[in-house]
Formats: structure tokens, sequence, C-alpha cells
């Protein structure tokens, strides 16, 4: 599918410029994850939790997304083509109870993002197992990263280890250190 971003006139936000190459941004150092250890954790406001190993998540349906993205930091990537589950098919393996509204997608190392469900199941949103046909790099999230087309990249969590669902909003890691709760980009929402 296509992101409906990639069917504007102009794909470029206000305050971005294009980039060939995919920078690898993150606060730290590139977390070791042990691939036969690694879980996919459900929790929070479902009727039963749910973990999934490697093999089971990779086992899941596939999709393609043709997206954009675009960095708080000011660079815009155009023509990326991901693929990966879709966010929709966690619907699938756990019930989610009425009373969540909220999602927080948690990460190795402590990291983490919160979206509404409203754009958490947007149907171009996914957890990506590749980048341009080839496996995704350790540094650009490997195993398995969050991509949120529609807003600032960091919302597009790398080293995905799960996702919990709230009943009320909660910042993630970034969110709590001064970027936007949202961050859309064509609104320019870069910091609070």
């Amino acid at each position: 599918m296509k992101s409906p971003d990639t069917e504007r006139e102009d794909r470029v936000p206000p305050g971005q410029k294009l980039t060939e190459k995919w920078p690898a941004l993150h606060y730290g150092s590139v977390p070791k994850i042990d691939i036969a250890k690694w879980e996919f954790s459900i929790f929070g406001l479902v009727e039963a939790e749910r973990k999934l190993s490697y093999q089971e998540f990779t086992a899941l349906p596939q999709v393609q997304v043709f997206s954009d993205i675009h960095c708080v930091t000011g660079w815009s990537k155009l023509d990326n083509l991901w693929e990966g589950v879709a966010s929709e098919q966690i619907r699938g393996l756990v019930r989610i109870l009425p009373g969540a509204k909220f999602a927080m997608v948690h990460s190795a190392g402590g990291f983490s993002t919160n979206l509404s469900l409203d754009d958490f199941f947007q149907p171009d949103v996914l957890f990506a197992l590749k980048h341009n046909s080839a496996p995704l790099t350790k540094e650009h999230g490997y195993p398995l990263r969050l991509v949120v087309p529609r807003l600032y990249f960091w919302k597009s969590a790398k080293w995905v280890s799960g996702v919990e669902f709230m009943a009320e909003d909660k910042r993630g890691f970034w969110e709590s250190e001064g970027y936007h709760n949202h961050g859309d980009p064509w609104k320019e929402e870069r910091y609070s």
C-alpha cells in the first residue's frame, strides 16, 4: 500500500530538507539483542497478555508499505519500501479492552513512544522487518522497528519489544524530554 502522504503534491513538510541517505540517529549505543531470547509482548488493557518469539512474529501475515519519512532534526527521505506486520494484526492476536485509548510502544534499553490508537491503527503503520527489500540493520532498529509514516520519525521506535495498551496517555522517552506529544511534521509539531 502507499502511505497517503506520498500522494501529496509537495511531499516535503515545512522546515525539512531532502536527503538520499538514511542517517542513523539514536541516544546511547545500539543495544545488543539476542534474537533467540527476543520476545514481542502485548500487554496492558487486553483480555489476556501475549508474547511472541521472533519466529512466531515473523510468521504473521506481512504487508508492504511505500512511504516517506521525516526526521525532527530536519531531513526527509522519500520513496521508502517497508515490509513487516501491519499494526492492525495486533487486533487479531489479543482482545483489546474497550477502555484502551492509547498505545505505548516499548523498545530495548527502556525507550518508548506513545500514540493514540487512531494513529497506531492507521492502515500504513507497521512493525517493519525490512527496508527497501533488505533486513533492517542494527543501527536502524533490527530486529523490529515501528513505522508511523504520518508522524516525525522518532515516533517510529527502533528495537521494538512490545506494545502496551492504556486508558490514559503518558509520554514516551523523547516526549518526556521535550519532544511534542503528537509529532505531525505537516504542522511542525517538533517540540512541546
